[in-house]
């Protein structure tokens, strides 16, 4: 396959799925803002967000899991085996990020959340804009169908991978 040099490439980015100690997985609502890939809906998510010029995609997943979430008592439990990709709707590419890019090139780490709901904050640092308007724990059989339509195939690619290790210990 070849790519054409005048189509926007893939962002690269990290996901994460964080799993706590009843085998449930972390997901925020989305803020709904102006000019995000999502669209206008209420679309959950797990976090995820680029990765810096010479950052380590794994760097990179704790980081932003840090920014969006202020989660820091984890512990690295998967890698994803591929990269996930997935591309824009038409009507976004070009708009999104700036233009700059088709869709995103996801790495996927499954984490085990060690600490306390208290330690998590969705509130956005300051000059930031909010991620998400909130978040919950769910079992992992609800991720495909909470995400917005064009993110679905990758989410069922990780669930299908990191799914095992979504159990209570």
């Amino acid at each position: 396959m070849t790519t054409d040099p005048t189509e926007p490439a893939y962002r690269p980015c990290v996901g994460i799925m964080v799993i706590n100690r009843s085998g449930l997985v972390w997901v925020g609502l989305r803020a709904d803002m102006p000019n995000e890939p999502e669209g206008p809906g209420q679309w959950w998510q797990m976090p995820q967000g680029g990765i810096d010029r010479d950052e380590n995609p794994r760097a990179a997943a704790l980081r932003e899991l840090y920014e969006e979430t202020r989660i820091r008592s984890v512990a690295v439990i998967g890698e994803s085996s591929l990269w996930h990709t997935y591309d824009l709707p038409p009507d976004l590419v070009g708009k999104a990020w700036g233009g700059r890019w088709r869709g995103q090139k996801q790495k996927w780490y499954a984490v085990r959340f060690l600490g306390n709901d208290d330690e998590i904050d969705i509130a956005p640092e300051p000059g930031h804009d909010p991620e998400f308007q909130q978040w919950k724990w769910v079992p992992t059989t609800e991720l495909v169908s909470s995400v917005v339509l064009f993110k679905r195939e990758v989410y069922r690619a990780v669930v299908d991978e990191f799914a095992p290790l979504a159990h209570p210990i």
